[in-house]
């Protein structure tokens, strides 16, 4: 019977690519479920041979770890660089998308506290 191995929902393009590479490397054969045609189905990695499921766990944890260590580092050489993606560059890059949602974060914040005060 088949189990599941690694969920695919949210996962970025070049994780999923590695995490394939990975698994191919080790010979560990696995099939890929789709979100299906709306979106609602879960959309993962799962284990053909369950008897191998320690195996691919340990590879995976290992290689989360790993890209997790990888990610931190990019993020921190970005905010040495300054390229790293902070409110002020958002505004920069799109000023009139980010005051629109900053009225609409206010005019919610209004409306969920307007009732406990009398304005009147």
């Amino acid at each position: 019977m088949s189990k599941l191995l690694f969920r695919l929902r949210q996962v970025p393009a070049d994780e999923v690519a590695e995490v394939r590479e990975l698994l191919e490397a080790h010979n560990i054969d696995v099939y890929e479920t789709s979100d299906g045609n709306w979106g609602v189905s879960m959309p993962a990695l799962w284990l053909h041979d369950e008897g191998r499921y320690e195996e691919a766990r340990a590879l995976l944890d290992q290689y989360q770890v790993e890209r997790a260590r990888r990610m931190r580092e990019a993020y921190a050489e970005d905010l040495r660089e300054g390229r790293a993606e902070s409110l002020f560059t958002t505004f920069r890059r799109q000023p009139l998308r980010f005051l629109f949602f900053v009225g609409l974060s206010c005019g919610v914040l209004y409306i969920s506290i307007s009732s406990f005060f009398d304005f009147a």
